[in-house]
């Protein structure tokens, strides 16, 4: 059974999308900047290696569950379903922000606290999920959080799939954008900062690989935003 905080978002490769239409994609390369009630959005058309790496191996198949643990956007959800496959996604920052409060990392430790989160994010059965959009959302697990939900994906996800996500290269800030993911086409994202958020911890190569340890291999591309755009295959 899939927790009721995702049950509303799946769609089979059949399904109608739901109403209020796709967003609109802006010009490749351009920046845009729209005032709101919570700061400046800044947002950019970029190409992704990662994301092209991402649906290499997946865009030829349809009916697979992929996972999205960005905001659910009505972009996303049409660009999955219409390649023919089922998209479950769930607002992981958001559920984070439930169960612990909005930058707190200090309760990440608790054992139940860390169940709970699991069971409201990633609950599902051994060897479901066939590929994972994580996005930049690990930056904000402190350890004992940060391992439980990478050995919960491990377990989740099939042999064989594919996991993407985004990490800072600069490990020396103390706060960090943070931004909505938008799949323009299998090449290219439509990403926009929503704000600064202090991390948990931040990484380099070498600590990526070894706390991706478990997985089959992990492959990096370095973006001109200083991301490092991950693949990780299960």
């Amino acid at each position: 059974m899939l927790p009721d905080k995702l049950k509303s978002l799946w769609r089979s490769p059949r399904s109608a999308p739901p109403p209020g239409g796709a967003d609109k994609p802006g010009s490749l390369g351009r920046a845009l900047f729209a005032g709101k009630s919570a700061g400046e959005t800044i947002a950019l058309e970029r190409s992704s290696r990662g994301l092209e790496e991402f649906f290499r191996d997946i865009r030829d198949t349809s009916g697979l569950t992929i996972l999205d643990l960005g905001v659910a956007t009505q972009q996303n959800v049409s660009f999955i379903t219409n390649l023919g496959h089922r998209l479950c996604a769930a607002d992981f920052l958001q559920i984070l922000n439930d169960t612990f409060g909005l930058d707190d990392t200090v309760d990440q430790a608790n054992p139940g606290q860390i169940e709970y989160f699991l069971k409201q994010s990633l609950d599902f059965p051994e060897g479901q999920v066939d590929a994972v959009l994580i996005w930049d959302v690990l930056e904000y697990l402190a350890p004992a959080m940060l391992t439980a939900v990478v050995e919960r994906l491990h377990r989740i996800v099939r042999p064989k799939g594919y996991m993407l996500a985004f990490f800072h290269a600069d490990d020396k800030l103390e706060a960090v954008p943070f931004y909505t993911f938008r799949i323009q086409n299998l090449t290219t994202l439509h990403v926009a900062q929503q704000g600064r958020r202090r991390p948990a911890q931040l990484f380099n190569n070498r600590s990526l690989e070894k706390l991706f340890g478990k997985f089959e291999s992990v492959k990096f591309f370095l973006t001109r935003e200083r991301l490092r755009e991950v693949i990780i295959k299960a």
